[in-house]
């Protein structure tokens, strides 16, 4: 689950990481009201969505050609700048074309920027440990830093048995050429953010650009957090911070009834029972020259209506050209994903090509429900079957 700026700001300035004043604004004349409390001489106006390169992304339908972070000099552009803003859609380079509304803006005091330096937090799946990532390159994306000057990138894993120390924070800030009182200020900096990740259960915080200002602090003056959806549990106010208008309507949909789906961009629809089996389908239809719309893992112990749901799901997605269900039955029985397959198939009026692999429990009594349904439905005797069916059967088509 991701949060907006305002939010992660919010939750960081609780365990004391240091953040400019700021305030949320949904209307240009809260924002002026914002920008009153925090006086002046300079604001900044920022567009609150769920996604990076803000300050160089475009409005669709906006006049200026203005990007969606503005630093203004009085209280009548902030609500110029706050009016253009909402209610717009703003284009970014990780919004895609279709961009995303502008339903809030973040008023924030200006600030008197010295250096911009990166840096982030998050799980390292290969070490299993909290890992820093650093760089003197701030402001900018850090993948393209990576490519172009990987050395100026520091990383650095924290073991969950100490926990971060004071050496590390001290690495982190020599290597990022902090000097003097500067590196005492990023230590604790460091320290407070370490604590923020590991009590709430966070899954990255992103602080781009981290500045250092004319009088030696250290601040974050953007921040990105994103959390393990599986402790939330134990977060209920964060859960509560969930923007559901941010996220794919399917993926919302999904989640309610304990499907794990993941939209992407290709033309072949996939329903698979297990998240490895999921991954080894979606690459073998790249093999054959297909390309997965959608990650959709039913679980192992998926009922007729929750494999119904996710067929619906899957037919949602306008650039489906075909459809690869691919199930191996251990817990899961293969009668019953026929049964959801036929029903769902029926109440959708099935329009693209369908191909069925099953294997395991059930699976002769599966194949019968789904030959004497009268639906179209390929049968495939094992995956590479499968794939290459439903591969040729989207060309065909198209």
């Amino acid at each position: 689950m991701n949060i907006h700026e305002y939010q992660a700001k919010s939750l960081l300035k609780k365990y004391g990481v240091a953040v400019p004043r700021g305030g949320v604004a949904y209307t240009p004349q809260e924002a002026e009201g914002v920008a009153r409390e925090l006086g002046g001489p300079v604001w900044v106006v920022k567009s609150q969505i769920h996604a990076g390169g803000r300050g160089a992304g475009k409005f669709k339908d906006a006049p200026g050609g203005k990007g969606g972070v503005r630093v203004v000099k009085s209280i009548e552009q902030v609500g110029r700048d706050t009016l253009e803003m909402l209610g717009h859609v703003l284009i970014t380079k990780q919004t895609g074309p279709e961009g995303k509304e502008v339903k809030r803006v973040y008023i924030e005091e200006g600030c008197d920027i010295k250096r911009e330096l990166y840096l982030s937090m998050l799980i390292d799946r290969g070490t299993s440990k909290v890992t820093i990532i650093a760089s003197t390159e701030g402001g900018m994306a850090i993948e393209d830093v990576a490519e172009a000057t990987p050395e100026k990138i520091i990383t650095l894993a924290i073991d969950p048995a100490t926990g971060i120390q004071q050496y590390h924070a001290r690495k982190i800030a020599f290597g990022l050429g902090l000097e003097g009182k500067q590196v005492q200020v990023a230590t604790r900096f460091l320290t407070a953010m370490y604590k923020a990740f590991t009590d709430l259960d966070a899954s990255m915080v992103e602080i781009n650009p981290l500045v250092v200002t004319g009088d030696g602090q250290v601040i974050a003056l953007d921040a990105k957090m994103g959390f393990d959806d599986n402790a939330l549990f134990r977060h209920k106010d964060i859960e509560e911070l969930r923007d559901e208008s941010e996220e794919d309507p399917a993926e919302i949909e999904a989640n309610r009834h304990s499907l794990n789906y993941v939209k992407l961009d290709g033309s072949i629809g996939c329903m698979v029972n297990g998240a490895g089996l999921a991954m080894g389908t979606m690459d073998i239809i790249k093999h054959y020259g297909g390309e997965p719309a959608n990650f959709l893992d039913v679980g192992g112990g998926a009922t007729r209506e929750r494999v119904t749901t996710a067929f619906k799901l899957i037919l949602s997605d306008k650039n489906v050209e075909g459809i690869l269900v691919n199930i191996f039955g251990g817990i899961m029985r293969c009668d019953v994903i026929a049964e959801g397959v036929v029903a769902a198939a029926r109440e959708v009026s099935l329009h693209v090509p369908l191909v069925v692999r099953l294997e395991g429990t059930n699976v002769e009594l599966g194949k019968k429900i789904m030959a004497e349904s009268g639906l179209p439905i390929l049968s495939a005797e094992n995956l590479a079957d499968a794939a290459e069916k439903i591969v040729k059967a989207v060309k065909e088509g198209a």
